[in-house]
């Protein structure tokens, strides 16, 4: 489940390292939470983020579950029987789906024929890192799967996108619950991503980022 620093603002401090925000993992001087949201859904949301993003300063899932009461963080790589996540996805009084695409994976959609309480798991990781998630947690093999309709552009314009379609965990996070629940709009999630992505591009310069991004814009 979520770690402490998900739920608490601080600064911490390292000799040699500027103020850092354990909240949002980001330098005091470049802080997000003032813009992240705090957004109600009927759907509950599960981000499984590979270890090795856990510390990268592009981390759009701590965006996602940070802006979301009903979403929960677990890094893990995989999971044990004994972990309580292992247990929850098999509860069949929930209706408990896997966002990944694949030939396994039907569009995803509001559905309301179906009462159970809804949960929506996300991988986060490369792709390469995803799907080792998957491959690893037969949990998640047996998890009916979803996909996001074609013709999606990601925003996450300095990091190269391995496949046409392709988005960050909070875009696609923020897809998925906009078709959900088209009733509810939540695209104020993509407000700190934006910043986020801005100010790493501010600072790379812009000259150093149309170079290595030529077709960004």
């Amino acid at each position: 489940m979520a770690s402490p620093e998900m739920s608490v603002s601080r600064m911490t401090t390292c000799p040699n390292r500027r103020p850092w925000c354990a909240a949002c993992a980001r330098p005091v001087s470049h802080c997000l939470c003032s813009l992240i949201p705090d957004l109600d859904s009927r759907t509950s949301l599960l981000v499984i983020q590979h270890p090795s993003e856990q510390r990268h300063p592009l981390n759009t899932a701590r965006l996602l579950v940070r802006g979301l009461k009903n979403a929960h963080l677990l890094i893990t790589e995989q999971l044990s029987e004994d972990c309580a996540w292992y247990q929850q996805l098999q509860d069949p009084r929930w209706r408990t789906e896997l966002l990944f695409p694949g030939a396994q994976a039907t569009l995803i959609s509001c559905a309301a024929d179906d009462d159970r309480p809804r949960r929506l798991v996300l991988l986060d990781g490369t792709w390469r890192k995803a799907r080792k998630l998957l491959y690893l947690n037969p949990v998640l093999q047996h998890l009916p799967r979803v996909a996001l309709p074609a013709g999606l552009h990601s925003r996450y314009r300095v990091r190269k996108a391995p496949m046409e379609g392709a988005l960050s965990t909070v875009e696609a996070g923020v897809a998925a619950l906009n078709i959900i629940e088209p009733d509810t709009d939540f695209r104020a999630l993509l407000t700190p991503f934006e910043a986020l992505i801005n100010g790493q591009i501010e600072a790379m310069g812009e000259e150093r980022f149309h170079r290595n991004h030529p077709s960004r814009v």
